[in-house]
């Protein structure tokens, strides 16, 4: 197919057009950097209004990735967020100079999505002070550039909790409120998005918001889940519960088929606080759960723990020592196994942090164990968002491609309970156009371990699950970034127009996290 060159000065076809896919390679590149028309100007005028810009390179190099660790790119300047009318006064310079204006918060993003190519880095961490607890009525205002386990042990002095979190709680309250957030409790309370009972915005022509369900609740819709492109997310008022201990349960799986049906019969169900999946590659698959109270625990051990597939960790053992005593020549793979067995238990249940078979602050475990397990110099996580009919199809086929590109992986399977209303309020999102009740997500993610692979590589394996995603008709919860040009053939032309009409009305210069979606 002859691939057409755009003449100089010609502005290349938009990546979310039609033809997005027609004649380009399937390894997608990062987008082109920002020339900088402007750039002195903006600069003057923000400084002359005592907003500071950084463009020391030793500043600029400290977001240079994010933890994805295959996108590249340096902006032309950093704004620390302080205030609201701080970032008012520096989006309205932004719009007036056409500078564009990438927000960051925990930069766990993995597709690309934190990173800036060109134009000026908003680095929200800045904002990260509780502004208020509301124990009777169980709620918080934060800013919203806080971390979640930060957030989590100041509501522990009010003897209070979150209520969905994600996983990894060195993420920024505002990032996740823009893309989802779920955790082994979204099943029971929602993605962490729906804990927002109402948000401060400013729009990307600078108008500080305020919104929610009853006011403003057009922008609130496009807000939440709206990976940053009609507003930055400034404060939030979240809902919150009083603090319980953790009562975890391990059920260990030889089919993952089996395993995601437990795991939705348990959600349909109620009978349990805490539920997901966990493997290491599909020779070790352990469904999770886990109570707020004894009551809870009691109930489902009398009632609901026979009616689950799975063996407890001595019958697991038992299972996969016949298995690869069959197998000698895979003896590497089962020491893997062992060890990261022996490596990963102590670190998910510390001792410093377990009394009488209770956790007691998860939030440090999650926020330490998770990086240190998961995390590295590139991480890539692709996923699919599926209904209940969907979601076993999606988990054995997204498998099989894990299984032909690396030796060693994991998945991560949760699921989220939906809003009566998610159709219209996360339209072109990740929770999928068909789901009803749940919608159930899981990550594909290799364990790459200090060797490195090549962009394309690790490109293509993500290409390959996104395809799964197009067959099954489901969608995505990292469809930002460098899968850009997915979009078009997940959620079809009449959607995203009128999602690219809506953001070029509130946007009109097109700066706010340009290059993600639109």
């Amino acid at each position: 197919m002859e691939i057409s060159v755009c003449e100089p000065g010609v502005i290349p076809p938009c990546h979310v057009a039609p033809d997005a896919l027609i004649g380009i390679k399937r390894q997608q590149t990062n987008p082109s950097r920002w020339k900088g028309d402007g750039w002195p100007e903006f600069v003057s005028a923000v400084r002359e209004d005592g907003i500071e810009v950084r463009e020391d390179k030793s500043v600029l190099g400290s977001y240079v990735t994010d933890a994805g660790g295959l996108a590249h790119g340096l902006p032309h300047g950093v704004v620390v967020a302080r205030s609201s009318e701080q970032i008012s006064r520096f989006l309205k310079a932004a719009q007036r100079y056409k500078v564009p204006v990438t927000v960051r918060g925990g930069g766990l993003t993995t597709e690309g999505e934190s990173v800036a190519f060109g134009g000026v880095m908003l680095d929200m961490t800045g904002m990260s002070r509780v502004l208020h607890v509301e124990k009777d009525g169980l709620t918080v205002r934060t800013e919203a550039g806080i971390f979640w386990h930060l957030l989590a042990e100041e509501l522990r002095r009010y003897g209070m909790d979150y209520l969905s979190a994600p996983l990894n709680l060195t993420s920024t309250v505002g990032g996740t409120i823009g893309v989802g957030g779920v955790d082994v409790n979204s099943s029971k309370y929602g993605c962490s998005a729906d804990q927002a009972l109402a948000l401060q915005v400013v729009t990307p022509t600078g108008d500080i918001v305020e919104c929610s369900d009853t006011e403003n609740q057009e922008l609130f819709k496009r807000v939440v889940l709206g990976y940053g492109q009609f507003g930055v997310i400034t404060e939030a008022t979240l809902r919150i519960r009083p603090y319980t201990p953790l009562r975890m349960h391990y059920f260990y799986y030889t089919s993952l088929k089996d395993a995601a049906e437990d795991l939705m019969m348990l959600d349909r169900e109620g009978v349990c606080d805490y539920t997901g999946i966990l493997t290491m590659m599909d020779r070790v698959i352990t469904l999770l759960v886990a109570f707020d109270s004894p009551e809870r625990e009691t109930a489902f051990n009398s009632g609901w723990k026979k009616r689950l597939r799975g063996h407890g960790e001595l019958g697991c053992a038992l299972r996969i020592m016949a298995y690869y005593s069959l197998r000698p020549w895979r003896y590497e793979e089962a020491m893997y196994l062992l060890n990261r067995r022996l490596r990963l238990f102590p670190d998910l249940q510390p001792k410093t942090y377990m009394r009488e078979k209770e956790m007691h602050d998860r939030t440090v475990v999650f926020s330490r164990a998770v990086w240190k397990h998961w995390g590295g110099r590139q991480m890539v996580i692709p996923d699919l968002a599926a209904s209940a009919e969907k979601f076993a199809a999606a988990v054995e086929k997204g498998n099989e491609v894990c299984k032909r590109y690396f030796p060693r992986y994991t998945l991560y399977c949760v699921g989220i309970k939906l809003r009566d209303d998610h159709r219209e309020h996360y339209e072109m999102s990740c929770i999928p156009p068909d789901a009803k009740g749940w919608a159930y997500g899981c990550e594909f993610e290799p364990m790459v371990e200090g060797k490195i692979y090549s962009r394309d590589y690790l490109q293509s394996f993500k290409n390959d699950i996104y395809d799964i995603g197009i067959e099954l008709g489901s969608s995505y919860y990292r469809f930002g970034g460098m899968m850009k040009g997915y979009i078009r053939r997940v959620f079809g032309d009449q959607v995203v127009d009128r999602h690219l009409e809506m953001k070029r009305k509130a946007d009109p210069a097109m700066i706010l996290n340009r290059d993600v979606i639109f």
